[in-house]
């Protein structure tokens, strides 16, 4: 195992490289990583539209929201988990060979399934076995994807082949639910057949990158459960990575996309909107996210990381007292869509930061750590929003949105955080 630290230059503030070594343009260029990412794009859209078509199915089959509730729950776990193992799979194993497998196993799973709804032998058990099972080799294969990266791409390049990663995130989720929905109008099925076409997709795109996804490294050493769960480890004395992900865990509790969402929607059938206007809400809330991600990439190269920060680190307890305030329902969209817009920025020099300061026998493991604590706040600020409404209504949601999320923002007034160097100054010992 390798130490890392990071060291900053002399002016850590100053401007990145603007030569062709760093630029967008270059990256466009990178034959290997487009395919990566575009063959990420393809199981995310696949996994995206899988996450609406499974609570649909169950309405169908059963009319029951809680058992659907139950099995979107029972693939966040299930996820989280299989984070962790991907992570260690990622260090220690052949990366294109685990996203194959991750791929075809999910094309499989998926064209087995779809046939059994074509001959009307679907039932609830027969779900959340496919929906986890896939849950578990997406949750296995997204630090294993993001570990490559850092093989494919030069250092002057990671920054913004982060900020291009979020388009992927924020498009796959803008694209996923209206094409599940469109594809479940024409038939149970559909929708599983064109996730099946994704991952067909994803692995002839895996087996064109040329390059290898990760350095040599002899045999890795013996497999323990410490070596697994060690990325763990480094992001708590990792001196920039540390506080970043504290205001992460914060930021979930209450931000999360479904949370926000929740807060959002329930305020809006409380004071009588329309199933209209709820809609137009929610999706001007979630266009934030997606315009967001398509500034990431000159956010990253001209705006000084410690700004970023500040300001998405700030835009959510400001954002949420605005929400307390709104004088009507559509403002809520636009006030949640103005916090969603920093988050992709955000992202994006955090996971420069990962590909940059942490050597690539542990970029997996700390990935899947990353994925693992992202997701841990989720269920519960989800589940708290809910129980805050039910008992109080909608103006202390709200308030205590202000709360957690102004605490999660203390973290980017740290010495450390306040005079950030670029991701592609930062360096491995």
């Amino acid at each position: 195992m390798t130490t890392e630290r990071w060291r900053p230059p002399g002016r850590p503030g100053r401007d990145p490289p603007v030569d062709g070594t760093g630029g967008s343009r270059a990256l466009l260029r990178n034959r290997d990583f487009q395919a990566l990412w575009t063959s990420r794009f393809f199981a995310g859209l696949g996994k995206e539209s899988g996450e609406v078509a499974y609570p649909l199915l169950v309405l169908v089959l059963v009319g029951s929201a809680a058992q659907a509730g139950a099995i979107g729950a029972a693939q966040v776990a299930t996820a989280m988990v299989a984070a962790v193992v991907g992570g260690a799979l990622a260090d220690r194993a052949n990366r294109r060979a685990v996203l194959l497998v991750c791929d075809l196993g999910r094309l499989a799973l998926l064209a087995l399934f779809t046939a059994l709804l074509f001959t009307g032998h679907a039932s609830i058990p027969l779900v959340l076995g496919v929906a986890v099972c896939s849950a578990a080799l997406t949750g296995i294969a997204n630090p294993v994807a993001m570990a490559a990266i850092k093989q494919l791409v030069p250092a002057a390049q990671l920054a913004d082949a982060a900020a291009q990663n979020q388009i992927r995130l924020f498009g796959t989720t803008a694209l996923g639910a209206p094409v599940a929905g469109s594809l479940f109008n024409l038939g149970r099925a559909f929708p599983f057949v064109a996730e099946t076409l994704t991952y067909l997709a994803s692995s002839v795109l895996l087996m064109s990158v040329r390059r290898p996804m990760q350095a040599d490294r002899g045999d890795g050493g013996e497999w323990t459960l410490r070596g697994a769960v060690s990325g763990f480890a480094v992001l708590a004395r990792h001196p920039i990575l540390r506080p970043m992900m504290a205001w992460i865990l914060g930021f979930n509790l209450v931000f999360t996309k479904t949370g926000a969402f929740l807060a959002v929607i329930a305020t809006a059938e409380s004071q009588g909107a329309s199933h209209l206007q709820i809609g137009v809400t929610v999706s001007l809330a979630g266009t934030g996210g997606l315009l967001g991600a398509l500034v990431a990439g000159p956010v990253v190269r001209w705006v000084r990381p410690s700004t970023t920060f500040l300001v998405a680190a700030w835009s959510a307890p400001v954002g949420a007292l605005a929400l307390l305030v709104a004088p009507n329902v559509v403002l809520l969209g636009v006030i949640v869509g103005c916090v969603f817009a920093v988050v992709p920025c955000a992202n994006a020099v955090f996971y420069g930061y990962v590909a940059a300061s942490v050597g690539d026998d542990l970029q997996g493991r700390v990935l899947g750590a990353v994925m693992f604590l992202a997701m841990l706040s989720q269920p519960v600020g989800i589940l708290g929003i809910g129980i805050v409404f039910d008992r109080a209504g909608p103006g202390w949601v709200f308030l205590t949105m202000a709360c957690v999320s102004g605490v999660a923002a203390l973290c980017s007034l740290t010495p450390v955080m306040r005079a950030l160097p670029h991701p592609e100054e930062v360096s491995v010992a």
